[in-house]
């Protein structure tokens, strides 16, 4: 139960923040060469500008869902580690 506990902990975090951090990266490219990124499309637009479309907005299931994964993993972590001082 630790180890399930802790990768869901971990996992979930990891995999949002590789997600931001790509998409970053990709946004920072597209302003290097006078674009503007469309949030909506997740693609480099040179001509017209987009407003920030925050990612809990674009996509709140995988937000939520990483979250709630991450909070699951804490409770079990807490349970397995409970249990081996008993």
């Amino acid at each position: 139960m630790l180890r399930v506990g802790l990768l869901l902990l971990v996992l979930p975090a990891l995999s949002l923040m590789g997600m931001f951090f790509v998409e970053q990266m990709h946004i920072s490219d597209c302003a290097q060469v006078g674009g503007y990124w469309n949030y909506l499309q997740g693609q480099c637009d040179l001509q017209q500008q987009h407003s920030f479309i925050p990612l809990m907005v674009r996509r709140p299931l995988l937000v939520n869902g990483g979250m709630l994964l991450s909070c699951l993993g804490l409770l079990l972590t807490i349970a397995g580690l409970y249990r081996r001082r008993r």
